[in-house]
């Protein structure tokens, strides 16, 4: 894996962007978790007059070989159909792009399908869908690296066109069950209480899919002689998740402000945070949705997530409709007086 150049972020503006926040005219303390929001923004790009500019949405596409053990009450082939779909401004995630001044790309890291004839999707598949990890590791070293360069890739794209904050998301029939084994690996939580729905499986179906979950880590426990951090990520990942990864501890290194989406993007920046624990340090984290263990793995992250509507949709969509919210506390910096120039008495 690539070495990434991640620290905790300066804190050294800390008392100035301080003194800011509580000269804005109102009362102190009074913005709420706006004030706190601005103190993480200002520190991650070290200046009392933060920026937002050129806003970048992942949208990363790949299928999983776990999906063919039925844990997912949707078929694989969703996944190529609704990427063709994000290319014709169909999805929510093309909505609120759109609403929010996003700049979409839509990338196929690892669809079982073949999309390169069709316009607006980045091509970049490793392989047409991970392998089965019921088995066996769902991908090489090889193709974990790649995975990982990938997401570099795309922020550095992200970044020379001004990007100064990424939102992520993902399109992958069956990506909640790497995700729950993932929390299950990095918090200890049982892996009873990390297995939900997904996207919308019944009683019998969520009972299913814990048994074949629990088979897949046994056969892991029993195979893998010396587990690390990073075999628990290769063994069981996909590739949109690991590309996630790498995107997300590329915004860190380059100090962008990350929004992280829901119950996958949130193992995924567990899984990050676990191999660069200062990459949390540049991570909102927006909304906490429906699918059961994700107030579980927040909590175990120390992490308060912005929003809870109920969503669980993926693709991005709950980091972009929290957006409004980051975009709100950066306008208070930089458009809201302060008590000298208002003429207004400070009191306290």
């Amino acid at each position: 894996m690539i070495q990434f150049n991640i620290k905790s972020t300066e804190k050294s503006l800390q008392t100035a962007i301080l003194h800011k926040i509580d000269n804005l005219n109102k009362p102190k303390g009074s913005l709420g978790r706006l004030e706190e929001l601005a103190m993480q923004i200002c520190l991650i790009q070290q200046t009392l007059e933060p920026s937002l500019a050129h806003p970048c949405h992942l949208l990363l596409g790949g299928d999983h070989g776990i999906e063919r053990e039925g844990v997912s009450v949707s078929p694989r082939e969703v996944t190529w159909q609704q990427m063709i779909n994000f290319t014709h401004g169909g999805g929510g995630v093309n909505m609120f792009c759109r609403q929010h001044g996003f700049k979409l790309r839509i990338v196929d890291v690892g669809v079982d399908y073949d999309l390169s004839n069709i316009e607006g999707i980045i091509h970049r598949k490793i392989a047409r869908g991970t392998k089965n990890f019921l088995y066996e590791p769902a991908m090489s070293e090889k193709e974990f690296d790649q995975a990982i360069q990938i997401g570099c890739d795309l922020v550095d794209d992200c970044i020379a066109e001004g990007c100064r904050i990424l939102s992520i998301g993902e399109m992958g029939i069956a990506n909640t069950s790497p995700s729950s084994i993932w929390m299950h690996l990095f918090t200890g939580i049982p892996l009873k209480d990390c297995i939900g729905a997904g996207a919308g499986l019944d009683t019998p179906g969520i009972h299913h899919k814990y048994e074949v979950l629990s088979n897949a880590l046994a056969n892991y426990q029993a195979t893998t002689h010396h587990p690390t951090p990073i075999t628990h990520i290769r063994h069981f990942g996909g590739f949109e998740m690991i590309a996630a990864i790498g995107a997300m501890l590329k915004a860190a290194e380059k100090h962008l402000v990350i929004l992280v989406d829901g119950f996958i993007m949130t193992a995924c920046a567990l899984a990050a945070i676990q191999l660069y624990p200062a990459a949390k340090d540049y991570m909102i984290f927006t909304h906490c949705g429906d699918e059961i263990g994700h107030k579980r793995m927040l909590d175990a992250m120390g992490a308060n997530a912005l929003l809870n509507l109920g969503l669980r949709l993926g693709e991005g969509t709950g980091a972009l409709c929290a957006f409004p919210i980051v975009d709100s506390a950066v306008r208070m910096m930089n458009e809201m007086n302060n008590f000298d120039n208002a003429r207004i008495t400070k009191y306290f």
